[in-house]
């Protein structure tokens, strides 16, 4: 009897500390996902996976209940787990954090060796948690994954709760993400050719009585000289430099012919310039300094990129230099004017520079009482504001939705808008034409932005320059893709090609984008005619950057006259993406990319990225039926006739970037 009590004991000692299965099968040990820390194998579309609080180090709190253990994750997010087969099950809690402004749709999904084995099903801001106990026997890896639901709202904090993995082995983090293999760069379009092309986009609009700058914007051999015909009254053109200035007199639209001539010919362009109600009729192209160079930019800063933009890029369209967050002294005058920091002595010497090279100039400011980097605000002072920028001679307004919450607690959209349609009335009282860009922080905005007189607005957070990123705000753009226009613009953010600040504002790098992942970030944002921003170190710019902004073929399906919507086609190796142009044919881009795209198979990254992919399209699908001509507008390169469906081979996160023309 003691014997058998002796032996009772001791299995329920064991018991109490192991879950013995069998004896064949060995005990089982409980793994706590938040043990890991903060492992840099997790792929996440915004900010980093935190340990035991939310992604905004709020603690984890979901519909109103305080958990002390978790993951802070944000869609679109990918934690992987190497289980070697051993693992009996996977528990826990799910839901959205409810530090969420706003009530965006997020999924959680877990997924064994590629195969679904629980979902949440669709989720948002006050839901209670989802429960979860998933059985992963004979599972060899296993993806914690959070997906964005397609409702345009990028702000989807997700939270793991007092998840653990119950287990007879080892459990460790690996990458979800391939590490891109180092592959050298590469220069597709062709030099600009020493005789003149002129390259401005056929529609400019401006306002009768207001300041008017443009320019004819020609490539070719200096000195070029420069005619127009058929000019509004009031203004005129200056034949060495091809800078139009004055004031239109008289509305209306209006045929101009351009010229430009030099040693080696002549170049001639008809354009049509609107003298009405409304501008940036093309997306605007130009600079901002928030990627390069955050709080830190300055005069000198701001000066250099104007500059290199005249000396470099101007030719092709590009046109403004816009300064981000940063520039405002800490306090206004009595009167109330907004007044610049010590690191712009003089804004209107400033200004007169930009606009003497035929540049433009915008500013950043906030409807709150501070911006987003903490300065002064315009809230209450939107009218003194607009006089002050216009004074300074402003042509572009950024206007993020920041400090605004403290005021206003509500975020419903009405009551986001009425901030935005308050600076718009302001804008309106002063003699200048002044792009307005609704800026970041509201979701939807595509469905106000254009009643509270935007001319762009941002659509997405913050980007990065991470293949994940750019994706995940690039590639949901079809949901927003109807509110496109002349002169209404979705803007998914800036560009991040060339020489970007860590963490904007410190050490400048190269852009951690490959080659080919650049080529797809500008073909695309190309596509769907969004801003083009960039927002480099434009005083140390490469030849590949350059190779990338100065492909006028390109750029010239940014700025097609019929800013007609993108549309996007799921296929088997990533996405297409189609815009119909003015003259009948269409833009292409064929798009190497899967946002949820998981590396399973660790010992296959570099094979895989050396592959290229097939794609084979049917005309039909654009409307054409039966025979068309394809030119590669990278290449700037006919690639002959088809007919009924075209094919191409895409290199990883590559681009292969057409325009077909129905053959007549």
């Amino acid at each position: 009897m003691k014997i058998k009590k002796c032996a009772a004991f001791f299995a329920a000692m064991l018991i109490g500390t192991w879950s013995l299965q069998s004896c064949d099968n060995g005990p089982t040990k409980e793994v706590w996902l938040d043990e890991f820390g903060q492992d840099s194998c997790y792929v996440q579309d915004w900010g980093m996976v935190e340990i035991n609080r939310s992604v905004v180090h709020t603690p984890l709190t979901v519909n109103g209940v305080v958990y002390e253990r978790g993951l802070g994750a944000h869609s679109i997010s990918r934690l992987l787990y190497d289980l070697g087969g051993k693992a009996v099950s996977i528990s826990g809690l799910a839901g959205a954090d409810d530090k969420n402004l706003f009530a965006g749709k997020l999924q959680f999904k877990i997924i064994g060796d590629k195969k679904e084995l629980w979902t949440s099903g669709v989720m948002k801001k006050g839901d209670p948690v989802k429960e979860f106990d998933v059985k992963l026997k004979g599972v060899d890896k296993v993806l914690l994954l959070v997906e964005e639901c397609g409702d345009g709202i990028m702000y989807d904090h997700a939270d793991w709760l007092n998840v653990k993995i119950t287990t007879r082995g080892d459990v460790k983090p690996i990458p979800a993400w391939a590490k891109p293999v180092a592959k050298e760069k590469y220069i597709l379009t062709p030099p600009a050719p020493e005789a003149p092309v002129i390259n401005n986009p056929l529609v400019y609009g401006a306002r009768p009585g207001n300041p008017f700058l443009w320019s004819v914007m020609a490539t070719g051999n200096r000195p070029m000289k420069f005619e127009a015909t058929g000019l509004p009254a009031g203004v005129k053109l200056n034949p060495s430099t091809g800078h139009i200035t004055g004031k239109a007199t008289t509305k209306g639209e209006y045929k101009v012919q351009l010229k430009a001539t030099n040693d080696k010919g002549t170049a001639v362009k008809e354009v049509t310039i609107k003298i009405g109600d409304e501008i940036a009729l093309t997306p605007s192209m130009g600079w901002n300094s928030w990627n390069c160079w955050g709080l830190s930019v300055n005069d000198e800063k701001v000066r250099d990129a104007a500059r290199m933009m005249n000396e470099k890029l101007h030719a092709y369209g590009w046109e403004y230099v816009n300064i981000d967050d940063g520039w405002e002294a800490p306090e206004r005058t009595q009167k109330g004017e907004i007044l610049s920091n010590d690191k712009f002595p003089d804004f209107k010497a400033l200004t007169d520079y930009i606009h003497g090279l035929g540049l433009k100039f915008g500013i950043y400011s906030s409807p709150g009482h501070i911006t987003c980097g903490g300065h002064v605000g315009s809230y209450q002072h939107e009218e003194i504001d607009a006089k002050t920028w216009e004074r300074w001679g402003v042509d572009y307004l950024k206007y993020d939705y920041c400090g605004y919450l403290e005021i206003e607690k509500n975020s419903e959209e009405k009551t986001i808008q009425e901030p935005y349609i308050v600076m718009r009335k302001a804008l309106d009282k002063v003699n200048r034409d002044i792009v307005y860009c609704v800026g970041y922080g509201a979701p939807n905005v595509w469905n106000w932005a254009p009643e509270a007189g935007g001319n762009q607005w941002r659509t997405t957070r913050d980007i990065t320059d991470e293949w994940n990123v750019v994706t995940a705000i690039g590639t949901f753009q079809d949901v927003c893709a109807e509110a496109t226009a002349p002169g209404r613009n979705n803007d998914p953010d800036m560009l991040v090609v060339g020489k970007l600040g860590q963490g904007w504002g410190s050490k400048v790098h190269d852009s951690y984008l490959t080659a080919d992942e650049q080529y797809s970030h500008i073909s695309l944002w190309c596509l769907l005619s969004s801003p083009l921003l960039i927002g480099c170190d434009m005083a140390n710019m490469d030849d590949f950057t350059l190779n990338l902004l100065t492909n006028n073929e390109v750029i010239a399906v940014s700025q097609d006259p019929l800013v007609a919507p993108a549309r996007k086609m799921m296929v088997e190796n990533g996405q297409i993406w189609s815009k119909k142009l003015y003259d009948g044919s269409y833009a292409v881009g064929f798009f190497h990319v899967d946002p949820y795209f998981i590396l399973w198979d660790q010992d296959d990254a570099e094979a895989m990225q050396m592959r290229d992919y097939g794609f084979n399209f049917d005309l039909k699908q654009l409307g054409i039926d039966g025979k068309a001509t394809v030119r590669d507008l990278w290449r700037q390169k006919d690639l002959g006739e088809v007919n009924g469906s075209f094919q191409t081979k895409v290199p990883y996160h590559g681009v292969t970037f057409v325009k077909i023309t129905p053959t007549k």
